[in-house]
């Protein structure tokens, strides 16, 4: 499963040793040439004392090889399992006191290390931290622009005393993760809120995360409108529905979940609404344009970012696209209480994770070290 062989290395730039010991894992499935600039970042400016570990999930192409000319530690799912499950073997086998997951199409900066470390160092008591997208992706495509945008904006805007987890660019104490179960691999078999799961369980094991805006990362995806639409509604809006619903203490004013996101996307209902009735009802059209200046300056700071960082001409669309958002927002919500009550009513149980051990078999040592950090 493993592969330790190594090779020359480009040149790098990252200090010789940072506190505490971190293992980056990289989950990859065919990378292509955006994997080749990730791994040279990474190599770039991560400390000498970090290891890299990459998890190949089954891939057809050369991103083995890639690398492993990069200096890391190959290993592979045998077979295609997905992101999760590939960083759940990764962490297995890693050696530090933390993991660091990066996706394979993200790049680091010359901060994203410093600051993750420094942060850590200086706090011993955090079991988690996360940090989120840059405001230079790399697809110029005006929804890869704007969708990588709104995601630095909602984390850069949200609350350091994190509730959930982002898998992107995270990193976990590693005993922790293990006694815990590593990533949900069985409830979410596809790429969805396996990160955001893990966070959950986080919190409810008294662990403490935080949302850094110090670390980001550049993100390579190119979006397209069918792919925004399938991530946005089925593989987060309907299972985060149902996984808010099996535990309404998870439902918190924060990220997408804010009290003004909630609202917004009752207000752009009602807009809706107003727009069907005005050919039959008297002032309806009024009341939607009432509406329509609501929805604007419930988002108005949102709508303010994308001038300043794009302009007004990139701006216009991006929030008609934000409307759209809340649109198809609302229809993942009620697919997610819909299938939460079948659940329900069918007795369908959430069984737990069951806790991984390592490679060493020292799975008791890690249940020592959670228990030490919760209490």
């Amino acid at each position: 499963m493993t592969d330790n062989s190594k090779q020359s290395t480009p040149s790098r730039s990252g200090p010789s040793t940072l506190s505490p010991t971190v293992s980056v894992i990289v989950p990859v499935y065919n990378g292509g040439d955006q994997f080749d600039d990730c791994l040279a970042a990474i190599v770039r400016w991560k400390p000498t004392n970090w290891e890299l570990i990459v998890v190949d999930d089954g891939s057809t192409d050369q991103s083995a090889a890639l690398a492993r000319h990069y200096g890391a530690t190959v290993m592979s799912t045998e077979g295609r399992l997905g992101p999760g499950a590939a960083r759940n073997i990764g962490s297995r086998f890693a050696s530090g006191e933390y993991v660091c997951f990066i996706d394979a199409d993200c790049e680091v900066n010359a901060k994203t290390f410093r600051n993750m470390a420094a942060i850590l160092s200086n706090d011993s008591t955090i079991d988690a931290l996360f940090g989120s997208y840059d405001t230079t992706p790399r697809a110029p495509s005006f929804l890869s622009q704007y969708k990588n945008l709104m995601h630095h904006w909602v984390h850069q805007n949200s609350s350091e005393d994190a509730t959930t987890f982002w898998s992107g660019c995270g990193v976990v104490r590693r005993s922790l993760f293990l006694a815990l179960g590593g990533f949900d691999v069985v409830t979410y078999k596809r790429p969805s809120i396996e990160d955001i799961d893990l966070g959950y369980r986080i919190k409810q094991a008294g662990g403490k995360i935080v949302l850094s805006k110090k670390v980001q990362v550049k993100h390579y995806k190119n979006w397209t409108l069918m792919c925004l639409l399938k991530t946005d509604v089925f593989d987060r809006g309907i299972p985060w529905t149902r996984l808010i619903l099996s535990d309404k203490s998870r439902l918190v004013n924060d990220l997408n979940l804010g009290n003004d996101q909630r609202l917004s996307l009752v207000v752009t209902y009602l807009l809706l609404l107003s727009l069907v009735l005005t050919p039959f009802v008297p002032h309806a059209g009024f009341a939607a344009v009432a509406l329509a200046v609501v929805l604007f300056g419930l988002n108005i700071q949102t709508y303010n970012f994308f001038v300043k960082r794009r302009g007004a001409l990139f701006a216009i669309p991006a929030i008609l696209m934000h409307w759209t958002y809340f649109v198809y927002c609302g229809i993942a919500f009620w697919c997610g209480v819909a299938l939460h009550t079948r659940d329900k009513i069918q007795g369908k149980e959430v069984l737990p994770v069951a806790p991984i051990e390592d490679s060493a078999g020292q799975f008791k040592q890690a249940q020592t070290a959670v228990a030490n950090t919760v209490s």
